[in-house]
């Protein structure tokens, strides 16, 4: 208590001198620190120096930012020229004496930071390992146990994405290669007190957009069977949705009425035709590179051809049908094709089922497609002469 009373003493006295009359005193006043980071739960001793100090008393100032006034700190003793101190910010100091009267200018301002015990932690979000170029990403600082204190934040490296001082998160929307390198942050309360940098996140952008690529346990879907195909992306990476087309690549993705989706990328097909994929993530999504295509063949029952008239033999200039029928044909418009064993043309009819034949030979049907669907080879036989 008596030196709380001296100190508010000493403060009004010097406040009640007259200045006017005051001995003018250019003796110059060194302010010094021992250190110029507090630790946290640590302190910093502060000394003021004069030329022959004798009998002079010490006043110590403090600011919290470089607009605020200064605030005279409490020491519990005047005639000390040290000063231990616990909190950041900036300090000045100055000697005084009463009798003779004398006021000595204040030193130059020594700035203190104070490293709070707050802990900065910096997370990437997606946590992915590797980005590419084009994905949007977000860096973001968090301080544990920092309550309802308005943080502003630091970041190394330094960018024009850092986001305004009243938020956490620091956002690149499309990362570039550019961006890649080593990122921490840390958060601070005011001018002069702050947390310790956070551990360093390394973000590694690739340049190149990714490719998927496109497999199948079989090109031909037996009857009444299936073919599994497996979407990847290359070079591999993590958080990947696949999105499955037949057709065109423009067309909609495919969904459950068409395929049964297995385990992630892959799919179980039961119709034939030209299938891609692709590989997508975060928000917005981001694509990869259509896959190259796959043909796959659907196999119907073999198709039955019949000769009319069946006779059992046929002689040269007699002229027969060979019909080629598909069973559950249903409403499709069939292609045929049609090739005699000893001739290397094929005859196609987009309409008709049959073909008439003049004169006798032996004739295969090498297959029927229709829309990239292809039926096994299939051979009629009609003996020659």
């Amino acid at each position: 208590m008596g030196h709380t009373l001296l100190c508010v003493l000493g403060l009004f006295l010097l406040n009640t001198l007259p200045y006017g009359h005051a001995e003018a005193d250019k003796r110059q006043v060194t302010l010094t620190a021992d250190k110029t980071i507090i630790p946290p739960g640590g302190s910093v001793t502060l000394t003021c120096s004069v030329e022959n100090p004798a009998g002079l008393k010490y006043d110590w100032f403090r600011q919290t930012s470089d607009t605020s006034a200064k605030t005279p700190l409490q020491t519990e003793n005047l005639d000390d020229s040290h000063t231990v101190i616990t909190h950041g910010g900036r300090y000045t100091c100055r000697g005084w004496r009463r009798e003779p009267e004398v006021l000595i200018a204040e030193s130059d301002p020594v700035t203190i930071q104070e490293t709070v015990s707050n802990r900065a932690s910096l997370t990437l979000q997606p946590n992915w390992p590797q980005i590419f170029s084009g994905e949007t990403i977000t860096l973001r600082c968090e301080i544990d146990g920092g309550g309802d204190t308005q943080w502003t934040y630091e970041w190394e490296p330094t960018s024009s994405n850092t986001q305004s001082s009243t938020h956490s998160e620091y956002r690149t929307i499309r990362a570039q290669w550019s961006h890649s390198g080593d990122y921490r942050c840390k958060g601070r309360k005011d001018s002069y007190s702050s947390t310790e940098w956070s551990d360093y996140i390394r973000l590694t952008v690739s340049s190149q957009r990714p490719k998927a690529q496109l497999r199948a346990d079989d090109r031909d879907i037996p009857v009444g069977g299936s073919v599994t195909l497996t979407c990847s992306v290359n070079p591999s990476s993590s958080g990947w949705k696949y999105f499955w087309y037949r057709g065109k690549k423009t067309s909609e993705p495919l969904t459950t009425p068409d395929v049964v989706f297995l385990s992630t990328g892959q799919i179980r097909v039961s119709q034939g035709g030209l299938y891609w994929c692709r590989g997508g993530r975060g928000d917005p999504v981001y694509y990869t590179e259509y896959s190259d295509p796959i043909s796959i063949n659907k196999i119907f029952e073999k198709p039955v051809v019949t000769p009319q008239p069946n006779w059992s033999e046929i002689y040269r200039g007699e002229k027969i049908t060979l019909r080629c029928e598909i069973k559950d044909r249903g409403n499709t418009q069939w292609m045929y094709e049609w090739k005699p064993v000893k001739s290397t043309h094929t005859l196609k009819h987009t309409m008709n089922t049959a073909l008439a034949v003049l004169l006798s030979t032996t004739v295969e049907i090498i297959g029927v497609w229709v829309d990239g669907t292809h039926f096994p080879q299939h051979r009629g036989v009609i003996p020659s002469d």
